[in-house]
């Protein structure tokens, strides 16, 4: 979810950074980014469940309970790094039975684990922790809690935390290369309330202190940064898309507008089944959650706050009035069960892979529903909100995102590779294989670029350097001289040379551009009667002085 375009902070945002969520594309790292960044020794294990159990006090703001971590030591492990907000409080920590000693450095707990733990073993701790956890000034752009009060007077109470990090709530390893099999989310509030998490919901437990523990389950791999609790005083409905349970949950005096607003639900996995493959958490079903901020891709358990308005709040981030056929956040924040919750970046730096996908899913949708033309017409109006003054790929190791041009330079990379493969068809294919074939996965920029370089006779590696790997596009140039046509590339990348189509006289043809002038062979006046398909390319022109 976290992006947002110039447009978007002028008309909401103000002041706020490009980038949601807390981490910046800064040049210079401290202790706590590689510590929260790199996969050091003592993280060397593998997370197979978390059993999370909560209790949250409204009034107070207050959060206690523990995080049960099974998982298994992938090599001898005398230190064991979990990760929690300096500022909340370790109570105590159990291994086998046992209180360990432990030592905090910035958001990262050091276990002593007595005995070790040696390779190959599977064991479990108990990490108890209380404490108030911070509030976000602005959610979702900031991470933190939301404590706030519906229309009727009841808490409403949420937490958004992609970037800024699950460790703000509850202990975890903290790092996307790493998720838990399954978890339980087991989540105690006052009577009067509702808590809505990821997965099954498994039944609800009346408490003896005026409280009342709803118990989830996520039968599937999930980010850390997808474990939630959303409470309020929900009603909830239901619908089915084929043999997909939908849920909805939602303040009593908007269910008349959700059920109207959400029958979207089922055009857009009709659309994305198609073209995706199937919901890759079928086990777990879908929900939508209203939430006291804006939306976020949460596994199963999306974080709806549109407000029951088409486009983005009622606003078109395109300019083309496009963006106003469907609601933004259902569309957006669900195609990220596909890429982000379903494929998953092994670092921060590669979050490409989650947004750029996810924005082109936007233009999937309208294509499904409206056809090529308008979602092709989208796409280049969602370019105006491109910077292209920074690379998309951050530093790797030191929990860094790239550029914010992740989201909609990255949806116009792959329209731009669609537009290279020159075959609807195959590009289709290709594109519902790479989701099947990472399922579940964790991967890298690597793996993609491989993958949808192995599926055409062309090398894409140059084409993925120039957009991921550089702050400019590629401007095709274009020069007149002796009466004859020439054209080049100009890019950063040494070997740059991307097809491109044009129109000659209404005529489409294919030329091969490189970085060396090469002569028109079709007859042409001058470079202005060229026509470059700039909706399918996202590239400069630029038509040089007649020499």
């Amino acid at each position: 979810m976290r992006f947002f375009t110039s447009f978007i902070l002028i008309l909401f945002l103000a002041a706020a950074p490009i980038q949601a969520q807390v981490v910046t594309n800064k040049s210079q790292f401290t202790e706590a980014d590689t510590l929260r960044g790199s996969l050091r020794a003592e993280r060397n294990y593998d997370v197979l469940k978390y059993n999370l159990q909560v209790k949250v006090v409204p009034e107070e703001k207050y959060i206690s309970g523990f995080n049960g971590i099974t998982f298994k030591a992938e090599d001898s492990l005398p230190l064991m790094q979990v990760d929690l907000f300096r500022n909340m409080k370790v109570d105590s920590i159990l291994f086998r039975g046992k209180k360990m000693k432990y030592e905090r450095r910035h958001d990262a707990v050091f276990i002593d684990l007595v005995p070790k733990m040696e390779k190959s073993e599977i064991d479990s701790i108990q990490f108890f922790y209380s404490g108030n956890p911070i509030v976000a000034k602005n959610a979702p752009w900031d991470g933190g809690f939301v404590f706030e009060k519906d229309q009727q007077g009841n808490s409403w109470i949420a937490v958004a935390v992609q970037g800024t990090g699950a460790s703000l709530w509850y202990p975890n390893k903290d790092h996307q290369s790493d998720e838990p099999e399954e978890a339980l989310i087991g989540i105690a509030v006052p009577n009067e309330l509702m808590n809505v998490s990821n997965g099954r919901f498994l039944g609800k437990e009346v408490l003896d202190n005026g409280y009342t523990r709803w118990n989830w389950k996520v039968n599937n791999p999930i980010n850390n940064y997808n474990i939630v609790l959303n409470i309020g005083n929900y009603v909830h409905f239901k619908d089915k898309f084929r043999h997909l349970d939908l849920d909805y949950y939602v303040l009593p005096y908007n269910l008349e507008k959700a059920k109207k607003q959400f029958e979207e639900v089922k055009f857009m996995m009709n659309c994305f089944y198609e073209k995706f493959g199937a919901y890759p958490f079928e086990e777990d079903g879908f929900k939508l959650v209203e939430t006291p901020y804006l939306g976020m891709e949460h596994q199963s358990a999306v974080a709806y706050g549109n407000e029951y308005k088409l486009g983005y709040l009622g606003n078109d981030l395109s300019g083309t009035g496009i963006g106003l056929k469907w609601d933004f956040i259902i569309i957006h924040e669900t195609g990220h069960e596909w890429f982000g919750n379903s494929i998953t970046a092994k670092d921060i730096a590669d979050m490409w892979i989650h947004e750029g996908f996810t924005s082109y899913s936007e233009a999937v949708y309208i294509e499904c529903r409206w056809g090529k033309e308008e979602a092709l017409e989208y796409l280049q109006g969602i370019r105006n909100n491109i910077g292209n003054t920074k690379k998309i790929i951050g530093t790797y190791g030191v929990n860094s995102e790239g550029s914010g041009d992740m989201y909609y330079k990255g949806a116009n990379l792959l329209n731009t590779i669609r537009s290279i493969y020159n075959d609807d068809e195959w590009w289709w294919k290709t594109l519902k294989d790479y989701t099947k074939s990472n399922r579940h996965k964790i991967i890298t920029t690597q793996t993609t670029e491989d993958f949808f370089n192995a599926a055409i006779d062309y090398d894409l590696q140059p084409v993925f350097d120039q957009y991921l790997r550089h702050a400019s596009i590629p401007e095709l140039q274009f020069k007149k001289e002796e009466g004859e046509i020439f054209y080049k590339w100009q890019a950063d990348v040494e070997g740059f040379d991307m097809p491109v189509d044009i129109l000659i006289k209404g005529k489409e043809t294919r030329i091969y551009p490189t970085q060396k002038w090469q002569k028109m062979e079709q007859q042409v006046n001058s470079p202005e009667e060229l026509q470059v398909k700039e909706k399918e390319f996202y590239i400069k022109r630029k038509n040089l002085k007649q020499v």
